[in-house]
């Protein structure tokens, strides 16, 4: 048992490491190539596009179809209006996907573009594998949870609390969807946010399963601790220009320590809880995961990139998550009854 945690401990840190040594970059915007042809769009293209409406009014007819067979490539779809998708955003479009070939075609790298990939877009989405593996992740979730309500009693211990952070996770994985289909600032702030209250919550349940069956009053104070952190952190990243490095360096720390914590405890329970392995791999699982999102590299087909690799990666452990809090309050819930017994007798 002494090396099994010898090595776990080495693992964590090897993990820390390579957060700690996270890089970004985003050379793609502000290459000339690619600022001139927005520029130049936005003068000629987009400008023409508003007119075009007026000029089919006052004109012939044919010379209305000219303009617009002109134009075809910024001709927006009824759809790609509906998540307001402008001549703005398709002139960028267009001119990361020319300059990316301009990259290509002089052996450059590969560039990002305002902190992204260039990705092909489907029916207006952004990021189509980000967001079809973020649905993918809230189905596990909420699968997981009705499965949770089907197998455990109501009165169990930690029922609530497991409840609680189903929804934290159901909530987070809705705003990862939203941003991945259309970046704004007001989606990629609640992506960010709502996606450390997964990170923050996990800390949370971590210890509250510790101290379970302790002090009530020690499980108000650190519920209201985090509460309180999140709305803070929630506050600093709204209020001020968006700090990335500081985010990054919070979801680190928090999860790190959630992860060793939760490491600790289970190597601890493992002999009296044999089920507790479910959540020892779970957390080793999701700890891995994450080197995704460290040593990222362009999509594969200009859509598979690591970070949707990365949240397609999380759906499947998942899994073993909700087996591990189904044992557990089962277990809790047969040790409190036979508690009351032993009072009885």
């Amino acid at each position: 048992m002494f090396y099994i945690k010898r090595c776990l401990y080495v693992f964590l840190f090897i993990i820390i490491i390579s957060l700690v040594g996270q890089v970004t970059g985003s050379t793609g915007d502000k290459s000339p190539y690619y600022g001139n042809c927005v520029s130049n769009c936005l003068k000629q293209t987009c400008q023409n596009n508003v007119m075009l409406y007026k000029k089919g009014m006052e004109e012939k007819f044919i010379d209305h179809l000219i303009d617009l067979w002109r134009y075809r490539n910024f001709q927006i779809s009824t759809f790609e209006n509906l998540i307001t998708w402008n001549c703005r955003d398709e002139c960028k479009y267009q001119c990361m996907h020319k300059t990316t070939n301009a990259f290509i075609a002089r052996k450059w790298k590969i560039p990002q573009f305002h902190g992204k990939w260039p990705f092909v877009r489907i029916l207006g989405i952004q990021e189509p594998a980000s967001v079809f593996f973020s649905l993918l992740n809230f189905f596990v979730h909420y699968k997981g949870l009705m499965q949770f309500r089907h197998d455990v009693r109501p009165d169990a211990p930690l029922y609530k609390l497991w409840h609680t952070f189903s929804i934290i996770c159901l909530n987070a994985w809705t705003w990862s969807t939203v941003f991945h289909a259309r970046d704004y600032p007001i989606t990629e702030l609640f992506d960010y946010v709502f996606a450390y209250s997964m990170v923050l919550a996990s800390f949370w349940c971590m210890i509250l399963r510790v101290i379970h069956g302790r002090s009530q009053k020690m499980t108000v104070a650190i519920t209201l601790m985090c509460v309180l952190y999140f709305l803070n952190h929630f506050a600093y990243l709204s209020y001020n220009a968006f700090d990335y490095s500081y985010n990054m360096r919070v979801n680190i720390f928090t999860g790190v320590v959630g992860g060793i914590g939760w490491v600790v405890w289970s190597l601890s329970q493992i002999r009296k809880r044999f089920y507790v392995w479910k959540i020892l791999v779970f957390v080793i699982l999701a700890l891995s995961t994450v080197v995704l999102e460290v040593y990222d590299f362009p999509p594969v087909l200009w859509t598979f990139d690591a970070h949707s690799l990365w949240h397609l990666s999380s759906a499947p452990i998942t899994i073993l998550f909700y087996k591990f809090i189904t044992d557990d309050c089962i277990q809790l819930r047969k040790e409190a009854i036979d508690e009351e017994k032993q009072k009885l007798i």
